[in-house]
């Protein structure tokens, strides 16, 4: 897995496969590992490139950092590669990271998938979560809240463990301590203002029972963004590429074909 240090942060990074560059973004507290059916998939004709953020995965894990710091990183480690266009693809948190770089570098961003994405938050989607359901959460400690949420979260359960079961054989993973400041770095953001000026055919996918990013939030994304399509998957949660994988795969294919 090949290194890349960024104002002194080791960034490690997945490079695979020939042809036009795609870059994949993980979510929050995950890492590169989770990608793993979308890279054996886009790897037979794309160049593939993940990167595991700052905090995630074997890249440097710091004491505090922030949403630019991503969007940064992932700009930066675009240059170091000398690639002249990108597709992102980009999942939770990645598709904040995603939204970053095609804003701050348009030219550079050829196409941009959103997956259970939203485009600002005013609190971590967790606490809203908790907030939103009082009857189910009020009372209960963080690790009782956390097992609860996942039915919230998540549509597929069977196939999100095998998912989690997989990523983790490959995963090095974070304390209690280093998901909060994770969490923090996304806590509040806005892109509201500047999505229409994305220049990116962009696709946003989200799941009809995602209570995280619900779909409306997918969908106020994709209507701020000019050439943008948004797909509500009928049998996914907040993993529609791992809940609905055959769909997925078959979308952005096609999409970014």
């Amino acid at each position: 897995m090949p290194i890349f240090t960024h104002n002194g942060i080791e960034l490690f990074y997945e490079d695979v496969g020939e042809g036009q560059p795609i870059f994949l973004l993980h979510g929050l507290t995950s890492n590169s590992a989770m990608f793993y059916n979308e890279i054996d998939f886009l790897k037979q004709e794309r160049r593939v490139i993940a990167l595991d953020s700052r905090g995630h995965g074997h890249s440097s894990r710091l004491e505090q950092y922030t949403l630019q710091d991503h969007i940064e990183d992932a700009l930066a480690l675009v240059s170091h590669l000398a690639l002249a266009t990108v597709d992102i693809l980009g999942v939770s948190m990645g598709s904040y990271i995603a939204q970053g770089m095609a804003l701050t570098e348009p030219k550079k961003v050829r196409k941009l998938i959103l997956v259970a994405t939203k485009s600002y938050s005013e609190q971590s989607s967790l606490a809203e979560l908790f907030d939103h359901y009082p009857e189910k959460f009020d009372g209960l400690s963080i690790s009782e809240k956390l097992a609860a949420s996942t039915s919230y979260i998540y549509h597929n359960q069977s196939k999100i463990q095998k998912w989690n079961k997989q990523t983790a054989q490959n995963s090095r993973l974070l304390t209690i301590k280093e998901q909060s400041i994770a969490g923090e770095a996304i806590k509040q953001f806005d892109f509201r203002s500047q999505l229409s000026t994305i220049t990116a055919e962009t696709l946003v996918i989200s799941g009809k029972y995602d209570r995280l990013n619900p779909s409306e939030k997918g969908r106020e994304t994709a209507i701020a963004i000019p050439n943008a399509t948004f797909m509500e998957f009928n049998r996914s949660g907040h993993a529609p590429n791992v809940e609905q994988p055959k769909l997925f795969l078959g979308i952005i294919e096609n999409f970014l074909d």
